[in-house]
């Protein structure tokens, strides 16, 4: 099976190719200028391997948590490209792709939300596939979930920017941590591939974006409020 795969909910843009269990990936740092850089990566991908769109057999893109305009470009054009080449999609979590390229098999992946929040979920992989232990959520570093166990890898800009509270909250159940780790469009068709296997692709108008933050744009006061609040948090740290 052939799988084109997209990834543009960081400050990163990626997109890779999956053919029979070989990834193909292009991936920049382009801060938000996917909307211009991420057809032609793609157009790349798929001639670096001789193929054209009409040549995949299903589509898969990082459907968040993440930047809320770059969630959304990987959503829209996903269902474009799946609506124009006839073909299924798979919308994967971002956070998982994350732990899928940290290469760990227990992993707490953590990515910078901004106003002193994170995206946070943990993982454990079984049988070749992913298990949440705790499921995808926005929260602050101090208040990130208890979990059992040690053994854990931190992955993610959550650990950057959070890398104290986050140090104490899990203390030594860490056994180590990436901080630029970043989820990308190769994990993001690692993952994918599973699920087409398994017959959970979706038709391309039920490829949904997800969001944990409730309100997406808030007013100037409930900002300064948040910021606020985090530098509360820091200071009694």
């Amino acid at each position: 099976m052939d799988i084109l795969a997209i990834e543009t909910s960081t400050e990163y843009c990626s997109a890779a190719l999956w053919r029979d269990g070989k990834v193909s990936e292009r991936c920049e740092l382009v801060g938000q200028k996917h909307s211009e850089v991420l057809m032609a990566m793609i157009d790349a991908v798929l001639q670096d391997a001789g193929f054209r769109i009409q040549d995949i057999d299903g589509i898969a893109f990082g459907k968040g948590p993440g930047s809320f305009t770059g969630v959304r470009i990987a959503c829209g054009v996903a269902q474009g490209l799946a609506f124009g080449a006839d073909v299924k999609v798979v919308g994967v979590c971002t956070l998982e792709a994350l732990a899928q390229a940290s290469g760990r098999d227990k992993v707490i992946a953590a990515l910078d939300a901004r106003m002193g929040e994170l995206y946070l979920a943990a993982y454990e992989k079984r049988n070749d596939g992913w298990i949440e232990v705790i499921a995808p959520r926005l929260c602050r570093a101090d208040t990130a979930p208890d979990i059992a166990g040690d053994g854990w890898f931190g992955a993610g800009s959550g650990f950057a920017v959070n890398d104290t509270a986050l140090s104490v909250r899990y203390g030594r159940q860490l056994s180590g941590m990436d901080m630029q780790l970043v989820p990308r469009a190769g994990a993001v068709a690692q993952i994918a591939a599973v699920e087409f296997a398994k017959g959970n692709a979706v038709d391309a108008a039920l490829a949904l974006p997800l969001y944990l933050r409730d309100k997406v744009a808030l007013k100037t006061r409930e900002r300064e409020e948040a910021r606020a609040g985090a530098a509360a948090v820091r200071t009694g740290l």
